[in-house]
């Protein structure tokens, strides 16, 4: 079997201990009237024979530990067991155990855990290991019964631990029909038992069968109407999300103090997009815990939704105080971090963006690169490019995604300030070291085309569909720049309709198509495509074309309501500017 040691994890009896030990006892004592001492180790407190260290046990017992540190793992087992059953000692049979697991002999392991067992059948230990192994083998019937007591013996408090440890012991069979089976019979005694019935839901479910699993879960929550535990488990198998809304809702009418119930309600709402009826239940779950670390920041996502800015900031600056600098794998304040930063920047207070993102922790390697991108461009915004640059090129990072990244937002950054011939010195830098690298190749023919060297662009845009046949993004971008400049229209016309057969959604791509359909004279196929475009993304660029085509096709005063919405969208926006000026439209 493989992965035994994973299944099963016994505390070694550490050879050097035994033989230091052993040495020990063999030192001369007056008072002891044979000359071979006792072994005197007993970390399972077993009730131990008096097993004098002979020459020949201790031989043996030498012979296994060397063979089982060669890897010869059988022999060692073979050994082991030979003394463990012939001197009666638990600690033995629990090492020819050990010996067995490391070498993967599962049913060699199976017989000494027996033998350990069977030496020291109080060891809560040694039936642990003996059930395990038994499961591990497929082996039941015994397991069964030792699985039997143990439910047994549980009460009501004690019963829904039980049954979580029979779960995950059976989790370890391969054979997951027979677990599944298993586990099915072990409970059916205990069906009054609402633990014991929602295990039988889940296992239902997991075996595909709903109609069960919502029978056993609506009979558990008719027989226990408070349990939170089978309301959830009842939300959860319900495939309908509106029908479990609905459980859950009315669930809470009877138990409104059911604080968990009531998370998941808010939650299932979110997941529906029904964000006012979210903020009122979390709002109410706010009520109950003001400190809520969850809540509070659920509050602050919904506010940011719901374009309430000055909400989001409270309930995200109460998220952030109130972990303290203690963020774990379910509570990281980066995203958080993020949104703050951007809401001060959208105010005009880079300071105050900058200080919240000074606070993102490089636990996260991702999320921290994203940040101190932002940072960068914060202060480069601030009129500081000079120490943006330098805070991307002191980041020490031996991941080149991250790295690739850094030198592309230091480019962008170069850009942004009109230093192109700089910024195309930084991707070339960066293209030496990655010369095959779709990204930086892309941002360097963007730069090409802005600094007017068409040549240059066009061949690492070839580059890249060499590298990368599916990218789309390249095709659509060469296609784009010949249909701007009114050049090569046909084979312009076939590298868009390639871009649009790998991403047939893209508004961007279908922008440009639009656009080469206008070049081509089609005025009326660009007008289609170009509504279809910004019906799906209602973008400033798209409005800019599609705005062009209706002002060519006599609608001037529909083209001027577009631009009009393009330009409180994005008053800086080149491409509508350009247009604007070129068509000598004034509003």
């Amino acid at each position: 079997m493989k992965n035994i040691s994973s299944i099963l994890t016994v505390s070694a009896l550490l050879s050097a201990s035994i033989i230091l030990n052993a040495a020990q006892a063999a030192e001369p004592n007056p008072n002891q009237s044979s000359p071979h001492p006792s072994i005197a180790i007993n970390p399972g407190n077993d009730v131990l024979p008096e097993l004098p260290l002979s020459d020949e046990l201790l031989f043996k017992y030498l012979s296994a530990e060397v063979a089982a540190q060669r890897g010869n793992f059988l022999a060692a087992h073979a050994t082991m067991m030979s003394i463990a059953r012939s001197s009666r000692d638990p600690r033995l049979a629990r090492r020819a155990a050990e010996i067995a697991i490391s070498g993967k002999l599962v049913a060699e392991a199976l017989k000494a855990a027996r033998l350990w067992q069977e030496i020291a059948p109080q060891s809560e230990e040694a039936a642990q290991v003996t059930l395990s192994l038994e499961l591990a083998s497929n082996q039941t019937d015994n397991a069964k019964k030792s699985l039997a007591k143990r439910l047994a013996a549980s009460n009501e408090k004690t019963m829904p631990g039980v049954i979580v440890q029979i779960e995950r012991l059976l989790a370890r069979m391969p054979d997951k029909t027979k677990a599944a089976a298993l586990l099915k019979e072990l409970l059916e005694p205990y069906r009054g038992s609402v633990e014991a019935r929602l295990t039988l839901a889940q296992l239902a479910m997991l075996s595909g069968d709903r109609a069960s699993a919502l029978r056993e879960a609506r009979e558990a929550l008719a027989a226990h109407p408070q349990s939170e535990l089978a309301a959830l488990t009842l939300a959860q198998i319900l495939a309908d999300k509106t029908e479990a809304s609905q459980s859950l809702a009315e669930f809470l009418q009877k138990n409104p103090n059911s604080r968990d119930v009531r998370m998941a309600y808010a939650r299932s709402l979110f997941e529906q997009a029904k964000v006012d009826e979210a903020k009122k239940e979390f709002k109410t779950l706010l009520q109950q815990s003001p400190k809520d670390q969850t809540v509070l920041y659920a509050m602050g996502l919904l506010s940011v939704q719901t374009n309430e800015l000055a909400n989001a900031e409270t309930y995200l600056t109460a998220y952030i105080n109130s972990l303290e600098g203690k963020g774990d794998s379910e509570r990281d304040a980066t995203q958080a971090l993020l949104i703050l930063a951007q809401i001060a920047e959208d105010r005009g207070d880079i300071d105050g963006a900058l200080k919240w993102l000074d606070l993102v922790e490089q636990s996260s390697q991702s999320t921290y690169i994203g940040a101190v991108l932002k940072r960068a461009q914060l202060l480069a915004k601030n009129g500081k490019l000079s120490q943006a640059r330098e805070s991307l090129n002191e980041l020490d990072t031996d991941n080149n995604d991250d790295r690739i990244k850094l030198i592309i937002g230091e480019a962008q950054l170069l850009r942004d300030a009109g230093e192109l011939g700089e910024a195309m010195h930084v991707i070339e830098e960066g293209m030496t070291r990655f010369p095959d690298n779709a990204d930086l190749l892309y941002e360097h023919a963007m730069l090409a085309e802005k600094n007017k060297q068409f040549d240059v662009m066009e061949k690492s845009l070839r580059k890249i569909m060499t590298l990368t046949p599916n990218n789309q993004h390249a095709y659509n971008a060469l296609g784009y720049s010949l249909a701007e400049r009114n050049l090569r229209l046909p084979e312009a016309y076939d590298l868009v309709k390639h871009a649009l057969e790998l991403a047939p959604s893209d508004p961007y791509i279908m922008d440009s198509m639009g656009w080469v359909e206008f070049r081509m004279g089609r005025l009326e196929k660009a007008e289609e495509i170009l509504r279809q475009a910004y019906a799906i993304k209602p973008d400033a660029e798209i409005a800019v074309h599609l705005g062009e085509v209706l002002w060519v096709r006599g609608r001037e005063e529909e083209a001027k309501n577009l631009w009009r919405t393009a330009l409180s969208q994005d008053p800086k926006n080149e491409t509508l500017k350009g247009t604007l000026q070129r068509l000598q439209v004034k509003f």
